[in-house]
């Protein structure tokens, strides 16, 4: 190993503190739902394990027991990392009942157990690995800690295939539990993502790729439209998925805009109308990847790059590689411009559209929607908005609920399917208006949270086949046109019971395996099964669905914006195959829990 490029207990630095992450762990590791053991395997450089020159002990134990301690606050030892603050692995570590931590290192193997982040014993050569080099951990997650400790494999695969598309490496994800296995690796890398993401959509060309280094800092981009009116622009930085932007986003957008503006005006193919960034991202994909040394993010979760320098960065390289692209390859630079002209003669008829909604939402009161059965209470915090599909079950739930604190509001059959109407149709569409109307704070561009008229919009259907239509309905819709909502934790989705079991009384039953249990109790029961809501008089339905104290609520989050966009397209979109492959896997185990 080079002197540039060694890696030794020198390298780990501390920046210092362990009790406070089990005191808070949410500030660490987001979530607390986990279970099991995992086991992280790489073929690195390994943990260095000789000793620290400052603390006398192995410089793997200084790593795993120590907040901002690790070798990423040397330049030297690694040129581009997404950690940061050096509290990844020893927070795993204080966070697991038990951890294991081997390390294949020249040429012997290390190894170190811990408990709750404290070592049991001290760094041991355990055996001879040969020139093979690698860290792996194992760990336990505390079930003191956790509320539920079992690992979403689709949620690991998605986000392991996603640094897969981002990075030239080979990640294999193993679940012993079920006997499955999955291998990522793509040649491809971006141009292969933005495929994967846009597979369920049609597309107007083949994927735009550039990449290039600027100052140490190398920046990847690759754009396509599709024929879809929705924007889609993830942002990376160094691996992580910068979900709220920032400024490498910003600067890609004002270049997207300027090159695209100056084609248009260039072919003089548009007169008496100015282009928007609106008009230019409607049914654009783009990914924008950094790699970069010192990136700041704007709170502790990475969401936002703040780095001010990148948006003329990459707001200067983006542009002069679109300007060349579009005199380069002049078919595709106008069916670009034809889509985002399309987009700015119907912008006025959207706008419209969005004007007479908010127009309605600043009317007050009066200009509720007339099927609106409102609350009392006028205290945000405390109110909830329940969405019921029909008049009928509207009806029951009218009666049913408590009206100090719940609205009603009926949605008459199926709202339409945003995913495939211009902007236009589906703010004209009555059930569409209506519902933001009652929210309260406009959408998209004129959204505005502080006029939320209740802290919990509730979506309740039927539990059969057309009622989760419904469902997917409103969960697009608000996906597309009110993601802030959800962001803010404010949407949830009832669970009504499937069945009502009579025995000396009532018992409401919401699956079919808590039916079996039920039932094999005792033999002497009745079973009626529950259609709809509309089969429910108001008494059962606040039993079953209203009574914060007895139902059921899912709250509705988006894990990762990737799956979110691309499930809702191969859903709700046209490509038929991808979506009937999705219901064949998935009949057995379909829930709406996101």
């Amino acid at each position: 190993m080079s002197e540039k490029n060694k890696y030794s207990a020198e390298d780990i630095k501390v920046l210092e503190g362990l009790e406070g992450v089990r005191r808070r762990p949410s500030m660490y590791v987001g979530s607390t739902g986990k279970d099991g053991s995992v086991t992280v395997i790489d073929n690195g450089r390994g943990i260095p394990v000789d000793a620290h020159p400052t603390y006398k002990v192995s410089a793997m134990e200084i790593a795993l027991t120590k907040l901002h301690a690790g070798g990423k606050f040397e330049k030297e030892a690694y040129q581009i990392s997404g950690g940061l603050h050096g509290v990844g692995v020893s927070v795993v570590n204080a966070l697991s009942i038990k951890l294991i931590a081997k390390v294949k290192r020249d040429g012997n193997i290390y190894q170190q157990e811990y408990s709750i982040g404290k070592p049991l014993y001290s760094v041991k050569n355990v055996g001879k690995c040969g020139r093979e080099t690698g860290t792996e951990i194992t760990f336990f997650p505390d079930t003191d800690i956790f509320s539920t400790t079992e690992f979403d494999f689709v949620i690991l695969k998605k986000r392991l295939q996603e640094i897969a598309f981002l990075n030239p490496v080979k990640i294999i994800l193993r679940d012993e539990k079920q006997n499955k296995e999955d291998t990522f690796y793509y040649k491809g890398g971006l141009y292969e993502f933005i495929e994967h993401i846009n597979k369920t959509k049609t597309v107007l060309h083949k994927p735009i790729y550039s990449k290039k280094e600027v100052n140490g800092t190398i920046i990847e981009i690759t754009i396509q439209y599709t024929d879809g009116y929705n924007e889609n622009i993830f942002g990376f930085v160094n691996t992580i998925n910068t979900t709220e932007g920032g400024t490498h986003v910003s600067g890609f957008k004002t270049a997207l805009t300027r090159a695209i503006n100056d084609f248009v005006i260039k072919k003089n193919l548009l007169k008496g109308e100015k282009i928007t960034g609106d008009d230019t991202r409607e049914g654009l994909t783009a990914i924008v990847n950094i790699k970069m040394r010192e990136p700041q993010f704007e709170g502790q979760t990475k969401t936002k790059l703040g780095n001010s320098e990148m948006k003329g960065i990459v707001d200067s390289m983006v542009y002069v590689f679109l300007t060349e692209y579009f005199e380069e390859n002049p078919s595709i630079a106008n069916k670009i411009a034809q889509k985002v002209i399309t987009s700015v003669k119907a912008r006025d008829a959207a706008k419209k559209a969005r004007d007479l909604v908010r127009r309605k939402n600043l009317v007050g009161f009066s200009g509720l929607p007339g099927k609106l059965a409102d609350c009392s209470s006028k205290k945000v915090e405390k109110t909830e908005l329940y969405i019921v599909e029909g008049d009928s079950a509207g009806g029951s739930a009218k009666m049913g609920r408590d009206k100090e604190f719940q609205a009603i509001l009926p949605m008459k059959g199926k709202t339409i399917n945003v995913e495939k109407a211009n902007p236009t149709k589906a703010l004209s569409h009555e059930g569409i208006t209506n519902l933001i109307t009652a929210i309260g704070t406009g959408i998209r561009e004129n959204f505005d949270i502080t006029k939320l008229r209740y802290s919990k919009i509730v979506i309740l259907s039927d539990a059969d086949v057309d009622g989760q239509h419904i469902t997917t309905l409103l969960l697009t819709f608000f996906y597309r046109y009110l993601p802030q909502l959800i962001e803010n934790g404010n949407l949830y989705i009832a669970v009504p019971p499937l069945y009502r079991v009579r025995k000396k009384k009532d018992y409401y039953v919401y699956n079919e395996d808590e039916l079996k249990k039920l039932i094999e109790k005792s033999e002497k029961s009745e079973v009626t099964r529950f259609k709809g809501l509309s089969e429910m008089n108001p008494q059962q339905l606040w039993e079953t669905t209203l009574d914060p104290n007895k139902r059921i609520l899912k709250k509705v989050m988006i894990e990762d914006a990737v799956l979110a966009d691309e499930t809702f397209s191969m859903l709700m979109g046209d490509i038929v195959g991808p979506r009937r492959k999705f219901i064949e896997v998935n009949a057995d185990i379909a829930e709406v829990d996101m």
